[in-house]
């Protein structure tokens, strides 16, 4: 068989290098298609579900959430483990699915059963589904800095423009937000000045929350014209919040700032985060989408913050604290290293020992079609380029080289003993 193909190939030789050429062309073509990473990612199709319900103990977050939504979300096709994890205020509930699940389809499966979970939650508790990415997402951080601005200032600017202009970046799932203090506004009621006044703390509340929001009207037709009635009631600063009615003495009302103190100040922390040392940083993760191609993303992102960067406030600027691209790069750049390694030294070692040039541009040849090959292979299963990838390929070059001068080798055996024969 082999014989009558090598024959075959021999009496065909345009046919050979067309077809060669073209599934050379084609290789390359979905080499640029690839997507690059520098980690393989070898996690589980899973989908997470968090919830929040500030104020709450683990026990109490074990027994009203965690436990009803792992009870619910037991029977969903393909399903290979459900993991619940419940800490103070919040809880995370892992769906693993099969191998070779679709993720998109699982998530739309979770999705689906939480509508009917919800009904055994708490009232106004509400679970979202975690970003359709995997542990080796993380694929880009980085931190804001600026001399003179406070945390406070850095993580209002990271979460109310940075975050939302990164977010926009193709195949980016998320942008998570670290360090600093979420500002917040605070207000300190003293028990006994609620006394006197004979209110409620639920009174207050209600209050606040009935004075911090927009109203439409009618539409009032006036001299042929029509004007569009709207109540503007949005808060916006301590002062709007100090002068909210609570209730009226006698003629005299009594505001908010009468039995509270009304401040600025940050979020309850569970930590902090800090670089080499240097103190305490603020910046964000970014978080590619399942199946992207890492590099591009990275590309994508690095353009987007050149164009953030001329929007930010004088004296801010991005400090990069992680880039996959480097090790992506050292990567792509070291299997391009060992293939020109390889076609130089069979080059030398066919051209000394057969003193033939043409026999060395088999070789030459060989090696750079079946790396390009090999990656329409790799596309077609779904795979991406990584250190395993492409460090096998790296490997198999070896192989194909020594194949390559054997089999040359054997041709210039044979020529010569028919050529003396």
């Amino acid at each position: 068989m082999i014989n009558r193909i090598i024959s075959w190939s021999i009496h065909h030789r345009f046919v050979v290098v067309v077809f060669t050429l073209a599934i050379a062309g084609y290789g390359c073509y979905q080499l640029l298609r690839t997507p690059v990473d520098a980690i393989p990612d070898l996690s589980d199709v899973q989908v997470v579900v968090f919830t929040e319900w500030p104020g709450r103990g683990p026990q109490v977050i074990e027994d009203q959430i965690t436990f009803p939504l792992v009870s619910s979300l037991q029977g969903i096709p393909k399903v290979k483990d459900i993991r619940g994890t419940s800490m103070f205020g919040m809880s995370f509930v892992y769906v693993v699915f099969q191998d070779g699940t679709d993720l998109y389809w699982a998530r739309s499966r979770v999705l689906e059963r939480l509508s009917y979970a919800q009904k055994q939650l708490p009232p106004d508790v509400v679970p979202t589904l975690g970003p359709d990415a995997t542990g080796v997402g993380q694929v880009f951080w980085y931190t804001l800095e600026g001399k003179g601005y406070d945390l406070g200032t850095l993580r209002a600017i990271q979460d109310w423009y940075v975050k939302f202009a990164l977010q926009d970046v193709p195949d980016v799932s998320e942008v998570a937000s670290f360090g600093g203090f979420q500002p917040q506004y605070q207000v300190r009621i003293d028990p006994q000045k609620l006394t006197y006044y004979h209110l409620s703390l639920e009174q207050v509340l209600q209050a606040i929350r009935e004075n911090n929001r927009d109203v439409g009207g009618s539409v009032i037709d006036l001299h042929g014209s029509n004007y569009i009635v709207r109540g503007l009631g949005y808060l916006k600063g301590i002062h709007d919040l100090e002068q909210i009615p609570l209730a009226v003495e006698g003629s005299t009302p009594v505001l908010l700032k009468d039995v509270a103190q009304v401040q600025m100040g940050g979020d309850h922390r569970l930590g902090i985060v800090d670089e080499n040392g240097e103190g305490e940083r603020v910046g964000g993760v970014v978080i590619m989408r399942y199946g992207a191609n890492a590099d591009a993303v990275i590309r994508a992102v690095k353009e987007k913050m050149q164009a953030v960067q001329a929007g930010l406030p004088p004296g801010i600027h991005f400090h990069v604290v992680y880039d996959r691209s480097t090790l992506i790069e050292s990567a792509i750049h070291s299997i391009k290293h060992t293939l020109i390694e390889e076609l130089i030294l069979v080059s030398i070692v066919i051209v000394i020992f057969l003193l033939h040039l043409r026999s060395a541009l088999v070789a030459i040849l060989t090696i750079p079609t079946a790396v390009v090959i090999s990656f329409i292979f790799i596309h077609w299963m779904g795979f991406n380029s990584n250190i395993m990838s492409l460090s096998g390929i790296a490997i198999a070059i070896g192989v194909i080289a020594d194949n390559a001068i054997v089999m040359i080798e054997n041709a210039h055996r044979h020529l010569t003993e028919n050529t003396s024969s």
